[in-house]
């Protein structure tokens, strides 16, 4: 996922809101953008990583024809999807501490 076109956690949001249950990709992106304090990911972004998180096979994928209309492509996170998650949470952790330093240390410089 290092050479994708998106913001760098935007696969940890996706998973993150998958394990609420599967949905397809508009009914994600308008979740994303409805709970997320500060969304910059769009359409094309959130489905270039939904693309790549089933290549990994962080996902699966299943077309729902039952509803008149177009189908829709539904995604589950998978066990591996889980522990890409956990992976993403450890990182987001130290991110943190990180930042919280910088703010820390921004204040002292008043």
């Amino acid at each position: 996922m290092a050479n994708a076109k998106y913001g760098r956690h935007l696969p940890a949001f996706i998973l993150l809101f998958l394990t609420k249950g599967s949905t397809y990709g508009s009914a994600l992106l308008n979740q994303m953008e409805a709970e997320i304090p500060y969304n910059f990911s769009d359409g094309p972004a959130v489905y270039r990583a939904l693309n790549e998180l089933e290549k990994e096979k962080a996902v699966i994928s299943q077309w729902d024809t039952s509803a008149k209309g177009a189908a829709k492509k539904f995604y589950t996170i998978t066990g591996k999807g889980m522990q890409l998650l956990c992976e993403f949470k450890t990182d987001m952790e130290q991110r943190k501490k990180n930042m919280e330093f910088f703010l820390n240390e921004f204040e002292k410089t008043k």
